[in-house]
């Protein structure tokens, strides 16, 4: 059975991104016939804003895209993820690292397994690196075929649990989707090269990889990709219909006016019946129109 599900961080509101990311996934689990389950990637504290998780939640409801089973929080699986960095710490296959960011960059910008075999006790802060065993120079996409991973990158012992405490993204969205049936990643192309190490997880824990479909990422004016971090603005949830239907045409839809003015449903509902991976633009990066007329 597919299953597949949108994963935002409570960093801030969805932006038109975040709903070509939802989308996306939404539709290509629905035109499978599958599941599409929604997780609340809430790590990193410091990150987020008090009251995103419930706007998203809002916001997606707002869109009539709804999810299939509860809504998972990653603050609520922490014992999950530290179970298998004991297992890791204890077979050898992870390690502490006490190397600053300051100097993986003033040795080229990769951790060159510095602290691998100096058998560090953790006692003081320290970050927890896999030791890289099963590196992935390529994969394939569901739309953009064999993809390549630098060297360098694909070849590095990462991090999975961070100096100040944290878990890491790679560790738990391989985990969770390992947890929970998921199989196949529907996602923005800015996570293209963290596929590498994911894949690379799935291999260690003698697991099946997923098969993954990277979605084009929508750029501003400024050809800087919308995202919370660049302040890309929210979505509208009092009138979502314009945002939908650009964001519907993003992804390669052609839409005439009778579904542009039909309801949302409606609309929700044309798109799981019309969802096809060749309509999706061969490109990784657009600058979307935000117009609210039908093309």
């Amino acid at each position: 059975m597919y299953i597949g599900r949108f994963a935002p961080s409570p960093s801030g509101p969805l932006h038109f991104g975040s709903l070509v990311a939802a989308l996306g996934s939404y539709f290509q689990a629905k035109a499978n016939h599958g599941q599409w389950l929604v997780r609340i990637e809430d790590i990193d504290p410091p990150r987020e804003m008090p009251g995103a998780s419930a706007l998203i939640l809002r916001t997606l409801e707002a869109y009539q895209l709804e999810w299939d089973g509860e809504v998972v929080y990653q603050s609520q699986r922490h014992q999950l993820y530290q179970d298998q960095i004991e297992s890791w710490l204890t077979s050898g296959q992870a390690y502490y690292c006490q190397c600053s960011r300051k100097e993986i960059k003033q040795s080229g910008g990769f951790y060159l397994g510095t602290c691998r075999d100096k058998h560090l006790s953790g006692d003081n802060p320290c970050a927890t690196r896999l030791r890289m065993t099963h590196p992935v120079y390529e994969f394939v996409d569901q739309k953009h075929g064999l993809l390549t991973i630098p060297k360098a990158l694909a070849d590095e012992d990462f991090i999975i649990k961070r100096r100040d405490g944290l878990f890491a993204y790679n560790l738990a969205v391989v985990l969770d989707d390992i947890d929970q049936g998921v199989t196949e990643v529907v996602r923005g192309a800015d996570l293209i090269e963290p596929t590498g190490r994911q894949i690379s997880l799935y291999q260690m824990l003698e697991q099946t990889p997923v098969t993954y479909l990277h979605l084009p990422l929508a750029l501003g004016d400024n050809g800087l990709k919308l995202s919370k971090q660049n302040h890309a603005p929210a979505i509208d949830i009092e009138n979502p219909k314009p945002a939908l239907i650009e964001a519907m045409h993003f992804l390669g839809f052609e839409m005439d006016k009778a579904i542009c003015d039909a309801s949302l449903a409606e609309i929700i509902a044309w798109g799981e019946q019309n969802w096809h991976l060749d309509q999706l633009p061969n490109t990784t990066e657009i600058t979307p129109r935000f117009s609210k007329r039908p093309r």
